[in-house]
């Protein structure tokens, strides 16, 4: 059963096979045995020659020169070729392990292959047949099943493969237009002086999707500006870019007109650009988004039912004494507080540090060693 270009009772996948190799590229096997197998059976050497130079050209057996119908059968194969339509039966497999299993003490290790047209009913004759004749382990490869195999009857197969599956739809970015009619807020902003007004139109969910922003009293240049950046906003937010990537990248830029403003929740603004996203970080962002970008976030009070599972648990004594704070609350250690200065260097408005006052957005100080 050895040195026959397999081990054990395992047939040839086919005489000519193509391996996938793991870098790349193909690797062509031939079966050497085909030359013995003829001269064993009577054919002549040139008739061996004529065969074998057959086999190598259409990498199948079937339709050489002076082979006998007869002898097909000695030569077939797990699978069928790429030019040839002979294999084994799959019962052939099962009824090799059946001859062989009483001779072994364990199970064989061998595959039995059925083709790409096998149905479930085949697949439970071949386990129940594999019972009946005592063999003790079976295992199934049915031809085809896996995307891709390491040994194929043609070195076309790499580049079928990837024609039968459906070609990738290529993704575009869609655009999501608002209705004709929406809902939409607007604020005044005054940041040193400087009036504006900022209009956000919404979707049926409450999100934003358009931006509109009207300076007061500048010049038609920096009213040019300001309104083609927010159409360029718009567009951004209809594509579906989130808000909250646009908030990160463009909160916190700095130029003028920059200062104080009349919003508790922004007090500082270090330009235009910057309060128009953090504003709307607390109309539309989680209080932990806007506690990272700056924004003076309030504690909101615990609903009733809250209170009342508090006290019923003894978390709150009585409601003279103070709430635990939330966890915003906790994080508002490094809270600006309301009488801090804003920092000589960059403009935000600094935190207390002891006795004098730092910057978390730069690192001066105003003056304490």
């Amino acid at each position: 059963m050895m040195d026959c270009d397999t081990t054990g009772i395992e047939p040839d996948i086919a005489l000519i096979k193509y391996k996938k190799l793991v870098g790349g590229g193909l690797m062509k096997i031939v079966n050497t045995t085909v030359p013995s197998a003829l001269a064993k059976i009577g054919y002549t050497p040139a008739q061996v020659r004529a065969i074998v130079d057959y086999v190598d050209a259409q990498e199948t057996i079937e339709g050489a020169p002076y082979l006998k119908e007869k002898d097909l059968p000695v030569f077939d194969c797990a699978f069928k070729p790429s030019k040839g339509h002979r294999a084994i039966h799959y019962m052939g497999h099962i009824k090799m392990m059946g001859a062989v299993q009483p001779f072994l003490s364990g199970a064989i290790s061998k595959t039995v292959n059925v083709p790409k047209d096998a149905t479930p009913d085949d697949i439970l004759q071949a386990y129940v047949e594999s019972w009946r004749l005592g063999v003790k382990a079976i295992a199934i490869y049915r031809d085809g099943s896996k995307r891709m195999q390491p040994l194929n009857t043609s070195k076309d197969a790499k580049k079928t493969a990837p024609e039968a599956q459906a070609a990738p739809v290529p993704v575009h970015p869609v655009r999501r237009k608002l209705s004709e009619e929406r809902q939409a807020i607007t604020h005044k902003f005054d940041i040193q002086g400087h009036e504006g007004y900022i209009t956000v139109g919404l979707y049926e969910d409450g999100m934003p999707g358009e931006l509109f922003l009207v300076m007061a009293k500048e010049g038609s240049t920096i009213s040019g500006f300001a309104d083609a950046f927010a159409q360029a906003i718009s567009y951004a937010l209809q594509y579906g870019v989130p808000l909250q990537v646009l908030a990160d990248k463009f909160s916190h830029m700095r130029f003028e007109p920059s200062g104080m403003t009349k919003n508790p929740q922004v007090r500082f603004a270090k330009s235009i650009v910057d309060y128009v996203f953090r504003w709307l970080a607390t109309k539309f962002l989680s209080a932990d988004a806007q506690y990272r970008m700056g924004v003076n976030v309030a504690e909101a009070p615990p609903s009733p039912a809250a209170e009342a599972e508090q006290l019923k648990l003894g978390v709150v004594a009585s409601p003279a004494e103070p709430r635990p704070s939330s966890s915003v609350a906790e994080m508002s250690t490094v809270q600006n507080q309301e009488d801090a200065p804003p920092c000589s260097v960059c403009g935000s408005i600094m935190v207390r540090s002891g006795s004098c006052y730092k910057c978390v957005n730069c690192g001066s100080t105003s003056g304490c060693a």
